[in-house]
């Protein structure tokens, strides 16, 4: 049976996808995002081995939350798709026990790789990092073409996308960068949430206690006038943003 590595889960998670959320945090992760708020979750070789069978039995323990409130599994990370088999099997089952899947994802990934894994997936969260092609290499240590690519292939599909952005200051909230992202998302047909996210600092004490270097250390948290600043530069390409202020 095929198993796969899992940094942790949370039991009750809310904002991973719709309802009361069932999130299991995948070892692993071929990006380097230099704000990245999971940093212990990079080494594919770290974390807790679990076969889809346990994972599913302890998801069932919270089905009534989960089915009440419009929940289900979310797989994140680190980056989900680095374990492709394990993800494909465990969604299966999960759709078996008529449990809604949800993939939280950066889009780098092959999209033949992936296929198996979309057969049975309901919803995907796609959080894309930067616009430009080079800005992207620099701030998360890969470009940008792989996501796009795969937004669009989930568009032909017609299978349902929450976009989000992370609004980094100085980083990502240049208005050249802004309008191209709203112009992409714009292009989209399977959208059913777009969602700019204020930067935080509240995962800096992990790569402190790791011994590395947090190279935003300077960077203020955003706030809900960095967030509005966004949505007044996007505006004019007619995307609908999902402002959690007035939500």
């Amino acid at each position: 049976m095929i198993k796969g590595r899992v940094h942790s889960i949370e039991t009750f998670g809310t904002v991973d996808g719709p309802g009361i959320r069932f999130i299991l945090f995948m070892q692993g992760c071929p990006l380097r995002c230099k704000y990245c708020h999971n940093r212990d979750t990079w080494d594919p070789k770290c974390g807790t081995e679990y076969t889809t069978d346990q994972i599913i039995s302890q998801a069932l323990k919270y089905s009534s939350y989960m089915r009440a409130s419009g929940g289900g599994i979310t797989a994140s990370g680190g980056e989900a798709t680095l374990q492709p088999e394990f993800l494909a099997e465990l969604f299966a089952k999960a759709k078996k026990n008529n449990i809604h899947t949800c993939l939280d994802t950066s889009g780098f990934v092959n999209i033949d790789t992936i296929a198996p894994v979309l057969e049975n997936t309901d919803l995907v969260l796609l959080d894309i990092k930067h616009m430009n092609e080079e800005k992207s290499k620099e701030l998360t240590g890969v470009g940008i073409e792989k996501t796009l690519k795969f937004a669009k292939h989930l568009s032909d599909r017609n299978i349902p996308v929450w976009i989000r952005h992370v609004l980094v200051p100085g980083y990502t909230d240049d208005k050249e960068n802004l309008e191209m992202l709203a112009e992409f998302v714009s292009t989209l047909n399977n959208v059913e949430r777009f969602e700019i996210l204020p930067y935080h600092t509240m995962g800096v004490h992990k790569w402190e206690n790791m011994g590395l270097n947090y190279e935003l250390k300077d960077v203020e948290d955003g706030t809900q006038e960095d967030i509005d600043r966004a949505i007044d530069i996007m505006s004019k390409y007619e995307v609908e943003i999902f402002n959690k202020r007035s939500a």
